[in-house]
């Protein structure tokens, strides 16, 4: 299995995989009519100056794994961090190390460069995910979370 950062002028089959793994995601949380919105959104962060980054693992040219993040600015961490908007790994590899494995490559890509911290989201009750993020020493922040669409 390899792990890296996809390219800013990833070919349209690589973004086209990418956004039928990532389809496993919108289906579990009931976005089946999600596809052009998920496709637009890989475009987006694939373009040059995005601030947005994709990781993914791939085992025998399939993609099984991806962590999609954008890099902002904070003034608590005075500099740059990094917001890991989703990590997803298909149901068919999950419990095999691979969102570790993603997330081990972020910590490493993010201490190469001027990245001051790393934060994220999971649900309150995904057990599973807060033993990861709590192995690999993320920390619980005390915080309530909103959002506004239009």
């Amino acid at each position: 299995m390899k792990v890296y950062e996809v390219p800013k002028n990833a070919d349209q089959a690589l973004r086209i995989r990418l956004a039928d793994l990532l389809m496993g995601q919108m289906e579990s949380l009931g976005k089946e009519d999600a596809y052009d919105q998920l496709l637009n959104a890989i475009n987006l962060a694939l373009q040059e100056g995005s601030p947005a980054h994709i990781f993914v693992a791939e085992l025998e040219d399939a993609i099984i794994g991806a962590a999609f993040f954008n890099i902002g600015i904070s003034m608590t961490k005075g500099g740059h961090y990094i917001w890991l908007n989703d990590l997803y790994v298909h149901k068919e590899y999950r419990n095999r190390g691979i969102a570790k494995k993603l997330l081990l490559k972020i910590i490493y890509w993010s201490e190469n460069t001027s990245i001051k911290g790393i934060e994220l989201e999971t649900g309150i009750n995904n057990e599973a995910t807060k033993a990861l993020y709590n192995s690999l020493g993320f920390y619980d922040i005390i915080s309530k979370r909103y959002g506004f669409r239009f």
